[in-house]
């Protein structure tokens, strides 16, 4: 017996230490992450260009719910919109269309670090200034612009990744400095000074600290960086991003499975879930019948109503309690995914049904998305060759592979590539008539 208590706690203890290690030295579910970041943006993009025509009466001046009335509103509950910041036309055109420009931008994965945080501002800004055009999804939408702000979103699916791999394949080269990023990080850093300077940041603290926090954490980042990629304080940044990462991602799987259990559990305690008929409802309803034939299909018979209702409830209240068994909850993750694009066709709520399948997708497996990446590729390199004027050619031999692994230092690919490389740069370095180019 006193033999099992050591081993126990021996065991115990490296568990522990692996835990410890993988949430330090990783950030986890880079797909999972990047499937999050397409998925919010791509919603808010499509929805903010679907009422582009009726920006101004939901957003604008021209609105029911004027500047005046929304200015006294932010000024009591101090919620943070920069659309208060001004009261004209040009401002609010402005920060729309610049709102449409992030969305556009983050859903690319192009900067995703700054443009993460002006994502989450155009959302703020928007939903902040009339808040009673709303619905349920842009609720989610709204928390999960905020959580995207300290996820690394942009290590797959994403300029940023096509970026650093092309930094690594000219890691023998002179590659030329990032201007891009420092410009970026100096015209959003002279905004916010000048924002703060003007008391316009003066409300509810949580926003002003978030963009001062981030705008201050990458600062550093960059200042380290040039010091060079080794170093203790590199490390110990990679480590802060990579927690902050983890945790952020572990905040968007609570958020999800909380969203589901108080649905289903305030489901529960209301007489018409009960008695199995609170589907019939919504589907006669003018507002929620975009197609009064296809309600009424689904509505004629009385088991399918009972059995869409209890099976909702069901769903939803079980969801948070699959999560420690893969395979059901792979199940359960395909219905209610179903039931949300049911959702978006049959009540006219794309924009809802769209955001809760991004929350969703956080669940997924990442084998999936690794498959559904594969077919992404492929079927974007078929369509390009079949594009007037490409005609297909063999592979380069120095083309950077997408799906390929980062090498590790040390590892025999990656000393026989760097062999080769470097045997290459030498040639082109000696080429006769390459006058005043030193070799490198």
């Amino acid at each position: 017996m006193n033999r099992i208590a050591p081993a126990a706690s021996r065991s115990f203890s490296r568990s522990v230490s692996h835990g410890i290690g993988r949430v330090t030295e990783n950030a986890l579910g880079p797909y999972q992450a990047a499937v999050v970041r397409i998925g919010f943006s791509a919603t808010w993009l499509l929805f903010l260009l679907r009422e582009f025509p009726h920006r101004r009466e939901l957003y604008g001046p021209d609105g029911p719910w004027s500047w005046d009335i929304a200015q006294q509103l932010t000024a009591d509950n101090g919620a943070f919109t920069v659309l208060m910041w001004s009261g004209s036309q040009i401002w609010f055109e402005l920060v729309y269309v610049l709102a449409v420009l992030a969305s556009l931008l983050l859903l690319l994965g192009w900067r995703t670090r700054a443009l993460s945080v002006v994502f989450m501002v155009g959302v703020l800004s928007l939903q902040n200034r009339s808040i009673f055009v709303g619905d349920g999804g842009d609720n989610v939408l709204h928390l999960m612009s905020i959580y995207l702000v300290f996820t690394r979103c942009g290590q797959v699916w994403s300029l940023d990744a096509r970026r650093a791999r092309e930094a690594r394949a000219r890691v023998l080269f002179d590659a030329p400095p990032d201007r891009v990023g420092p410009a970026l990080w100096t015209v959003l850093g002279v905004l916010l000074v000048a924002g703060t300077a003007a008391g316009k940041l003066d409300g509810d603290p949580l926003v002003p600290v978030i963009l001062w926090g981030m705008w201050l954490a990458q600062g550093v980042w960059w200042a380290v960086a040039r010091r060079g990629r080794g170093g203790e304080p590199r490390m110990l940044l990679d480590i802060v991003g990579n927690l902050v990462h983890n945790a952020a991602l572990f905040v968007i799987m609570a958020e999800a499975c909380l969203i589901y259990a108080t649905a289903g559990w305030y489901k529960i305690q209301g007489s018409r879930w009960q008695d199995g008929t609170a589907v019939y409802y919504p589907l006669h309803l003018d507002y929620f019948s975009p197609w009064p034939a296809l309600s009424d299909l689904m509505s004629s018979s009385g088991t399918m109503v009972m059995l869409v209702t209890y099976g909702t409830v069901i769903v939803q209240v079980a969801f948070p309690f699959t999560l420690f068994n893969r395979r059901v909850k792979n199940i359960l993750l395909a219905v209610m995914m179903t039931e949300h694009a049911v959702i978006a066709v049959v009540l006219g709520l794309p924009f809802f049904s769209l955001a809760m399948i991004a929350a969703d997708a956080v669940f997924l497996p990442t084998s999936f998305l690794r498959r559904l990446g594969d077919r992404a590729a492929r079927a974007r390199g078929h369509l390009i060759t079949r594009l007037p004027g490409n005609r297909r050619e063999a592979p380069d031999r120095h083309t950077v592979d997408d799906t390929a692994e980062p090498l590790h230092v040390g590892s025999p690919i990656g000393l026989a590539k760097r062999s080769d490389a470097v045997a290459e740069c030498d040639m082109h370095a000696r080429r006769p008539g390459d006058v005043g180019h030193p070799p490198r």
